[in-house]
């Protein structure tokens, strides 16, 4: 317990300051976290650290990860092809390198890196976006993530019977999930008050419901590879907390969604 909050502080510590000033900093923060966690699942995968397959992989998490101010049409001008063209040409490359190793490396490994890159790249992307659209939104997806986190633990413990999905994540249960939505809602509407992001309170409690419930399922997600590749935490780099995934697993599912709905424009 001593480590996991030393390095919470430590963490935060490093982290607020990036989120505050936003911009070119926030940037390359975002583009360190992302490498770092295509790295975590790439190892969980056992594939080659240095390899071509790899390398497309950070090319187009490079790509994906590029903010909509700089990458309004075509993101390389020197090849004149958008995100879509990339991601397609490096699908290509991807499986034409299952032959050319003669299938050493399968298609099922390319699936996974062009998975791992699209589910890394599509959440980090969005925590750049939304820093853009201003600190505000930000900060409220973080205090309804780390409320439902916060409720689901503790009224979990409390109360918690039911099993969530035991096969996944043993320790949780229907009741503290219940109960990290009804936190998060709380949160958000103490926060609204303070720092107003919506008008209409009904759709302010909807969407916080709805971040809340897909926050929990980013959660499970990762639980569920840990469990299928064999390993406690996605990596180390947080001692006491495990890797960037186990920390950020709720961000890369909640913020493409608030944008998805259009509550952050």
């Amino acid at each position: 317990m001593k480590q996991r909050l030393i390095t919470g502080f430590v963490a935060l510590a490093l982290f607020v300051p990036f989120v505050w000033y936003g911009g070119k900093p926030f940037l390359w923060l975002v583009y360190g976290l992302a490498f770092v966690g295509l790295y975590e699942l790439v190892r969980m995968k056992q594939l080659p650290l240095f390899s071509v397959p790899t390398f497309l992989a950070a090319f187009l998490l490079a790509v994906v990860l590029l903010p909509s101010t700089v990458a309004s049409h075509e993101v390389v001008e020197v090849l004149h092809l958008t995100k879509a063209e990339i991601t397609f040409l490096v699908v290509l490359l991807l499986l034409s390198y299952t032959v050319l190793s003669k299938n050493t490396f399968t298609f099922d490994d390319a699936s996974f890196l062009l998975m791992a890159t699209l589910y890394v790249g599509m959440g980090f992307y969005y925590l750049n976006e939304t820093r853009m659209e201003g600190l505000k939104y930000i900060l409220y997806t973080l205090f309804v993530i780390w409320a439902t986190d916060t409720g689901a633990y503790f009224i979990g413990r409390a109360i918690g019977k039911r099993k969530l999905w035991p096969d996944i994540s043993p320790n949780k249960t229907v009741e503290g999930a219940v109960g990290g939505v009804i936190c998060a809602v709380i949160v958000a509407l103490v926060y609204n008050h303070f720092s107003p992001i919506a008008d209409n309170i009904g759709m302010l409690v909807a969407v916080t419901a709805a971040v809340s419930v897909f926050g929990q399922i980013g959660d499970l997600v990762e639980s569920a590879f840990k469990r299928h590749y064999g390993v406690k935490d996605s990596g180390n780099i947080l001692p006491g907390h495990g890797g960037i995934l186990d920390r950020l697993d709720s961000v890369l599912f909640v913020l493409p969604l608030l944008h998805f709905l259009h509550f952050i424009s």
